[in-house]
């Protein structure tokens, strides 16, 4: 089944297709392009060519059910689990509409297969797909934890507050074995380091003893997102991520050790989750949430294609309705890459979405904001490297 032209496009007008601007005849060849299948178990239907490359080739979700073997879970396109050779593990953030200047990502790629994740194209920088590829080949950083070990030990190092992960989900399903977010987690306890984290995963609540520490010197929040409470929406839009019963039971897990919590409801999406936000607001807040955030539905690069093409699959019935919205909160376009626009659209649709989160999240007592991160606990780790130099000149661990 081929998509009908858009209710708001002429057929003389260009469109933003796989992140570039095309004619309504190139639009008609892509779509002729898209396959008629979908690839069980897995967020994306396509695997876009990588928009770095002069050559885009579309793999075919059908082709790949043909040439990969099927898992014992009944789910095709076995994941693959590369080492990432990373240098640093500390990235710095240097822009305004975010509030945290620090990242550690122990991951790329990520196996949750969001249909609507806007790290999508950073995949693209390993010269992968955002597709597919972005769901079903993870780049771990195996080394992660001594390499943040030595940063933490360097003299210019104060003590900021880290997010874990900012990009890609710290706690997707391969963390269950390879365990690299909690050996991460272990060295900002050994530093009392202060850090966020967010997840959509309940795997986080295997950690509780780990964030009690740093809680104990102040030096932890954790988010918990939840973008819809309908489960045959979350399992098709968000695959391989914990069902939203879970995500609940980790807030109220977090919330009864003392784990200062918040809910993100994100990302929202115009004619799709929208009317949810003040149920998950509700019941956030009954599950002991504390904060509440809200980002609006972002299509950066090759994403608008592989959504519009996940839309057209799994809610037709509303697919021109949804993409209509979604225009409409970004001057027409599928994306806005302004910043502070980028986050919550503008229009009177993106007003409508921003009015509604705040009034019910003032109504369940969810702030957007909680207190600050304690810094001050901030500790260098042994260097056990540098011998017994090392040691004294960190009495204050061995003492104080």
């Amino acid at each position: 089944m081929h998509p009908q032209p858009h209710p708001n496009r002429s057929e003389n007008d260009a469109s933003v297709i796989d992140g570039t601007e095309r004619s309504p005849s190139a639009e008609r060849a892509f779509r002729d392009a898209l396959p008629q299948g979908k690839v069980r178990g897995r967020g994306a239907g396509i695997n876009p060519g990588n928009r770095f490359e002069g050559v885009r080739l579309h793999v075919l979700g059908d082709h790949l059910d043909e040439v990969r073997s099927e898992n014992e879970d009944g789910t095709h396109v076995r994941t693959r689990v590369l080492r990432d050779h990373a240098r640093t593990v500390l990235n710095p953030v240097d822009v305004h509409d975010l509030h945290f200047k620090w990242t550690i990502n122990p991951y790329r790629g990520c196996e949750h297969g969001c249909i609507y994740c806007y790290a999508r194209p950073t995949h693209e920088y390993a010269g992968l797909s955002s597709g597919l590829d972005f769901e079903t080949t993870i780049l771990a950083k195996h080394d992660a934890p001594e390499i943040l070990r030595r940063e933490l030990s360097a003299p210019t190092w104060t003590g900021e507050p880290i997010m874990i992960s900012g990009v890609t989900d710290p706690y997707q399903p391969v963390e269950r074995e390879l365990r690299i977010t909690r050996r991460v987690l272990e060295v900002m306890v050994e530093c009392r380091q202060a850090i966020s984290l967010i997840t959509k995963n309940r795997l986080l609540t295997r950690d509780l003893d780990l964030l009690r520490e740093l809680h104990a010197h102040r030096a932890v929040h954790a988010a918990v997102s939840v973008t819809t409470l309908d489960n045959g929406l979350a399992s098709a839009m968000e695959p391989r991520a914990s069902s939203p019963r879970a995500r609940l039971e980790a807030i109220r897990e977090l919330s009864d050790a003392g784990i200062p919590v918040a809910v993100m409801v994100a990302p929202v999406i115009p004619g799709l989750t929208d009317h949810e936000i003040p149920r998950i607001l509700h019941a956030a807040r009954e599950a002991g949430a504390v904060a509440a955030g809200c980002i609006l539905l972002r299509l950066p690069h090759q994403i608008k294609a592989i959504f519009l093409d996940w839309l057209r699959r799994h809610v037709p019935d509303r697919a021109a309705k949804v993409e209509s919205l979604i225009r409409q909160t970004r001057g027409g376009a599928l994306y806005d890459s302004r910043l502070f626009l980028r986050q919550r659209g503008e229009g009177e649709i993106a007003d409508h979405i921003r009015r509604t989160f705040e009034v019910f999240a003032r109504r369940a007592g969810l702030g957007e904001r909680w207190s600050a991160l304690n810094t001050k606990a901030f500790r260098r780790p042994i260097a056990l490297e540098r011998g017994q130099l090392g040691l004294f000149e960190r009495q204050d661990t061995l003492f104080g």
